[in-house]
């Protein structure tokens, strides 16, 4: 059996910070009333209080359900919340057991009226699993939801996002498999210290208009260093959009805060094959991270596997934007016929207002398989969170596709690393081609701008590529010794700059 690292962060980390919350209201109150600002009340009382390390769910029956027999176990179709009044949107629960032993608090809102919505054995199916005679007398709760939306076609419900385990959540494009993920927020990751994850410790769910092409939830964020509360407005098309705000409040002071954190999982790819021993070509849900300053200049940074921990950080002159892409859609890229890497979604965070000065941070963990999650990106913010203050933030995700290539200067579609004539030199081929794929109309050729923090670059030439429409750029880097190098590329016609700025950081 095979866990991913995705269950097992999920998991795991509510074993050290999830748990439910008492219900906000008493069960004897079937309806009592709602409104947002109750939980930016409650989030700020909780942070004023001492955090309570949360008790999970310890029944014999929960405890003795493996993996196999948890994956067995799932919600009836015709039990779906609003499934009787044929709305766009259908909800389903997570049940409890096996890496999800932290219930939530889950609530239906409608008509400014919230409704807490209790376990039920019969939602759900259970196969070859025995249940207990007594499992609705247990109180079990659930530990996450999910929604349904006809994505793909009018007549088909598909699942288009899910909340499940600490504070990950996940979402995908039209005609998508799921692949990275996102958070509510990241704390201390890659740190001395150990990374704290925030848990979602209750959700309230608006019920959508029959016709509703967009849901509202809310969600109270906890954790011994912050809390929040969180308000998210999802839209399903051709792409997923999520509208997220959130007002955070400090429990503690927080050494290095990471706003609208993203996790993705990247092996090996074109540029990257440390591994060596796998008959796929390339194995990622992503393959860069894309970033936008203030100025609009966009920046490409190919993702890598490292062979020991390295984080990376993207001082920005302002941040229009940043995401985790998986921008190579050819199914000759990964020969998997199983796993779809190249229907794995993009995720592009675009601000809104003025998030002030701060930095994109990349964190690459080594790993030695693709069932772990090892790739994350975040904004971190110049000013910290100290006890006591607050912060608000709003941003919005889109799932799906890179963002609009109007507009765009070339992007960086490969990049290839390796050898070839010398044993003491590392050569590298980078393809630069317009984002819609089209013959690139620049009447002469433009010059590769290159730099390296050390070693020395040789052998520079650039190339039209008939078979992208684009240009290739290749050169040599003779490396110095136990250093770290950070690369630069960029092409420019005279003086402008007309391609995205290809960024790699290379170890020998």
């Amino acid at each position: 059996m095979q866990i991913s690292r995705r269950q097992w962060l999920g998991a795991t980390a509510g074993l050290c910070v999830t748990a439910s919350l008492a219900p906000l209201s008493s069960p004897a109150l079937a309806a009592p009333s709602f409104s947002p600002k109750s939980i930016v009340a409650q989030a700020k009382a909780l942070a004023a209080q001492d955090y309570v390390k949360p008790k999970l769910v310890s029944d014999r029956w929960i405890d003795s359900l493996n993996y196999d027999d948890y994956q067995s176990i799932q919600f009836r179709p015709d039990k779906s919340l609003w499934r009787e009044n044929r709305s766009r949107f259908q909800m389903q629960m997570f049940h409890l057991g096996s890496l999800y032993k932290a219930p939530v608090d889950i609530y239906e809102v409608a008509g400014g009226h919230a409704r807490l919505l209790p376990y039920q054995a019969d939602r759900f199916t259970y196969g070859r699993v025995p249940v207990p005679a007594d499992v609705n007398d247990k109180a079990l709760g659930y530990p996450g939801f999910r929604l349904l939306y006809p994505l793909n076609r009018a007549d088909k419900m598909d699942e288009v996002l899910v909340f499940l385990g600490a504070s990950y959540f996940r979402s995908l494009g039209r005609g998508q498999h799921y692949g990275l993920s996102a958070r509510g927020l990241a704390i201390d990751t890659a740190s001395a210290k150990g990374e704290e994850f925030p848990d979602f410790r209750a959700f309230w769910v608006e019920r959508p208009a029959r016709s509703s092409r967009d849901i509202v939830i809310h969600a109270l964020l906890d954790s011994p260093s912050v809390t929040g509360a969180y308000r998210f407005v999802v839209r399903p098309d051709e792409a997923v959009v999520m509208d997220v705000t959130a007002k955070l409040f400090a429990r503690q002071d927080i050494d290095k805060l990471g706003l609208a954190p993203l996790t993705s999982m990247y092996a090996h790819g074109e540029n990257d094959n440390r591994l060596g021993q796998d008959f796929r070509p390339e194995v990622h849900d992503s393959d860069g991270l894309l970033l936008q300053d203030g100025q609009g200049e966009w920046l490409w940074r190919p993702l890598n596997n490292p062979a020991t921990l390295a984080v990376s950080s993207f001082t920005l002159a302002g941040c229009r934007g940043f995401g985790l892409l998986q921008r190579d859609r050819r199914f000759n890229a990964y020969q998997d016929l199983q796993a779809h890497y190249e229907a794995r979604p993009s995720l592009w965070v675009e601000p809104k207002g003025k998030w002030g000065k701060g930095i994109v941070q990349l964190v690459e963990i080594p790993t030695d398989s693709e069932i772990h999650d090892n790739i994350v990106a975040y904004w971190v913010p110049e000013q910290p969170l100290t006890r006591g203050q607050s912060l608000d933030v709003s941003y919005r995700l889109t799932w799906g596709t890179a963002p609009a290539a109007r507009g765009r200067p070339l992007e960086v579609i490969s990049t290839h690393v390796g050898r070839q004539f010398s044993a003491d030199r590392t050569k590298f081929v980078i393809d630069f081609s317009s984002p819609e794929r089209r013959p690139v109309g620049v009447r002469a050729a433009p010059v590769p701008e290159l730099w390296s923090s050390a070693g020395e670059i040789s052998g520079t030439t650039l190339m039209p590529n008939v078979h992208t429409g684009g240009w290739r750029v290749a050169f040599d880097l003779t490396p110095a010794r136990n250093q770290v190098h950070e690369l630069r590329c960029i092409l420019r016609d005279k003086s402008k700059a007309i391609s995205e700025t290809w960024m790699y950081q290379w170890r020998e």
